[in-house]
This record gives structure tokens, sequence and C-alpha cells, in this order.
């Protein structure tokens, strides 16, 4: 509604509107929907496999270590952001370009933590005593170890939830994420930056929420952290 362009914060609009007459707030509210979805695919799905690959790297050793790891080392050594936006470049902007730029690179975090776990790991007495009992490998790896290995991936993985959604949200905002007219954070604070000397809200309340959402995810990490080093 053009009409209600650049209305401020009030009873009627919470966040105000924007250059087009859209209620900031309920895009805001849409695009949580998109952010959070994104970033919970793109933390626990490469937590999965890179839980995985890590584990049997450091219980194995030999060459399966040193092909995972040297793997793991050629994905980190270029800057994450530069790496997600080279593979958009290939493969395309857009949602499922961030799915597939993020999933094939965010695993290496989660191999390094397991593996660093997994050498301390087997040398545990219950580990040994499997390997005594004849327990298969399998069954030592993903019944006996990887339930071990989960509580620091699980930790890490809230800083990288945060870590995500703040990813996407610039991806966005240069036009490589979220497509307009698709509600998204980082797309709503671009929309907003030529405005912003005279709608000040049509960036900052988003950027506000963006802040927000990642301090209580950091806090929930600390109370798992808490929670589950009490156990």
């Amino acid at each position: 509604n053009l009409a209600n362009a650049f209305q401020p914060p009030s009873g009627s609009h919470l966040m105000g509107t924007d250059n087009l007459g859209r209620d900031v707030f309920s895009r805001v509210v849409y695009a949580a929907r998109i952010d959070l979805q994104i970033g919970f695919i793109t933390t626990y799905v490469p937590l999965t496999y890179g839980l995985v690959l890590g584990a049997v790297a450091g219980y194995f050793g030999g060459w399966v270590d040193t092909v995972v790891m040297r793997t793991v080392d050629a994905v980190i050594a270029f800057p994450f952001l530069v790496l997600v936006i080279a593979i958009l470049a290939v493969v395309g902007p857009g949602v499922t370009g961030v799915y597939i730029a993020v999933l094939a690179v965010a695993w290496s975090m989660y191999a390094r933590l397991s593996r660093a776990e997994m050498l301390v790991l087997r040398e545990q007495q219950f580990m040994l005593a499997g390997e005594a009992l004849g327990y298969s490998r399998t069954r030592i790896i993903f019944r006996h170890a990887i339930p071990n290995l989960l509580r620091p991936s699980i930790v890490f993985s809230m800083a990288d939830f945060v870590l995500n959604i703040l990813l996407v949200a610039a991806l966005s905002f240069l036009g490589l994420g979220v497509r307009p007219p698709q509600a998204e954070w980082g797309a709503m604070v671009a929309d907003g930056q030529n405005f912003l000397l005279n709608a000040w809200w049509i960036t900052t309340l988003p950027g506000a929420v963006i802040v927000v959402v990642g301090i209580g995810l950091s806090l929930v990490g600390d109370g798992l952290e808490e929670r589950m080093g009490e156990r």
C-alpha cells in the first residue's frame, strides 16, 4: 500500500512500513521461517556426516585419517564466505544454491572436532573392552563412540547456527541468497539502506532482530554445555 509508505513504528505497524508500504513486522515474522529453516538445515545436516567422517578418521587412523583430514585442511584453507560465494557463482544464487554451497563446506569443522575427540576416546577402557568382546567396528563407532562425541559438536553447533543465519543474511544482502520478493532478514536490511536517514526502522529493526536471535541461540548453547557437562 503505497499510501502507507514510510510510516514510523506505531500501534498499527509495530516496526513501521517500508518504501512500498509493507508492514516491516509482518515481513520480519515471515522471514524468520526461512532464516531459521536454512540455519537449522545448514547446521545439523553437515554435523551428521561431519561427525561420522571425523569419528571414522580418528578411530581407524592410517590412510583413512590422512584422506579425510587432508580434505578438511583443503576446505578450511579457503575463507568460508569466499568459498561459498565461489560455489554460488557456479550453481547460481538462490536458496538452493545456498544449501549446496554451505553443505559442501560446513562439515569440515565438525569432522576436525570429532576426530580430535575420537583420538582420546579410542584409548578409553570401554572402547578397548568393546574390541576385546569382539564387537564390530561399526558397532563400536556408532553405538559407543558417537554418543560420547555428540556433546562438543552439539555445543559448537549453536554457535555455528548463529554464524549460518548471519551468512544467509550476508548473502541475501549481497543479492546472492534469498531472492525478492521473498522476505529475508538480510534482504530487508539491504532494501532499507537507501532510506536509512529518513526511515531508519526499515534497516535497523530487522538488524536488531538478527542480533537478538544470535544472542538467544548463544545463550542456549551455553545452557546446553552446562547441562550436558553435568551428565
